[in-house]
């Protein structure tokens, strides 16, 4: 299989790194970057897109800057190229729909990198509510406070898509895997109200926080806090039904569950020596997999596109200082 990578930066290193494991594998790189040390001898680095695309590449993995990402899916698309989205899938709606009904009519697969779908916790959460562990839910709370110059320690983060707007870049997107796990577990909004914006000191001019409530369409209510200048990383969740509560600590990735009868805590998982990379790792081979049996992903072009609607639709809510609803 002939796989083409379009950018190289932070994801897209990481991402060839991983494909570098796997075998039967070759991968063209494009990317601007003068000096650029690949993964393997089985690496080529090219300049364009397409120059690489007179090679027939199979399939597409998209990690160039937020707002690049329609305009190159629609190329490899237009290729017959099967495609991976690093998150977000776009910054904005713009030819979007033109996307989706090229990747229907040449049937392609695809695929929104979304790694939390893969992450151990997340899993054992979506199988304790489907066996109702905790009763009807009420609300969810979900929180990803990080310090954004702390990501990439070697790099300036004042020149990366998440700190620059005109990039794609936005705390709301850019930390868009709250939005997409909650949905993976609760299913589709209803409605939204958001309070989004830049509200810190760092040098950027992408919204760096966002506090938001969502309406499910079960009437569920959720909680998210966003924002990228926390120095006390905090990432988790909280889930209260009508007969317990669960929580989820990322940084010890333990899961607890509170049972309103006993009222007691229980530990229901604890990964030791967990690597994060493995969440990476297994969506790319989900998603080669797919390819290969010409199978429907986990998180397609579709589900994406539900994702990003909610996201802009916090984005609008906080422009506009109201409730906005969801179609």
């Amino acid at each position: 299989m002939k796989a083409v990578i379009v950018g190289y930066g932070s994801i897209g290193k990481r991402h060839c790194r991983n494909l570098s494991k796997l075998k039967n594998i070759q991968c063209l790189v494009v990317t601007n970057r003068k000096r650029v040390k690949l993964p393997s001898k089985n690496f080529q680095k090219f300049n364009s897109l397409d120059e690489c695309l007179k090679l027939n590449p199979d399939v597409g993995f998209i990690t160039n800057e937020s707002n690049k990402h329609v305009k190159t899916a629609i190329k490899l698309a237009n290729a017959g190229c099967h495609i991976f989205v690093e998150k977000p899938l776009s910054h904005n709606s713009l030819e979007v729909e033109k996307l989706l009904k090229l990747v229907n009519k040449k049937n392609l697969i695809t695929l929104i990198g979304c790694n939390f779908r893969f992450h151990p916790c997340l899993i054992k959460i979506k199988k304790l509510i489907s066996l109702k562990k905790i009763g009807r839910i009420i609300f969810v709370q979900a929180e990803n406070g990080s310090f954004l110059p702390d990501w990439h320690t070697c790099e300036d983060y004042k020149k990366s898509y998440a700190a620059r707007k005109e990039l794609g870049g936005s705390v709301v997107l850019t930390s868009i895997h709250e939005i997409d796990y909650l949905f993976w577990l609760f299913g589709s909004v209803k409605e939204v109200y958001s309070i989004t914006g830049k509200f810190s000191g760092l040098d950027m001019n992408a919204d760096d926080l966002s506090s938001t409530i969502l309406r499910f369409k079960n009437d569920m209510i959720g909680e998210i806090h966003l924002d990228h200048f926390q120095r006390s990383f905090s990432r988790g969740c909280k889930i209260v039904g009508t007969n317990g509560t669960i929580t989820w600590d990322s940084r010890t990735n333990v899961i607890k569950i509170f049972n309103n009868k006993t009222k007691k805590w229980k530990n229901v998982m604890k990964l030791k020596k967990f690597d994060l990379n493995s969440t990476y790792v297994n969506e790319i081979t989900h998603f080669l997999e797919c390819v290969k049996k010409n199978k429907k992903t986990t998180n397609n072009l579709k589900e994406g596109m539900i994702v990003q609607n909610i996201a802009l639709a916090i984005l609008k809510s906080s422009r506009k200082k109201k409730m906005v609803k969801l179609t």
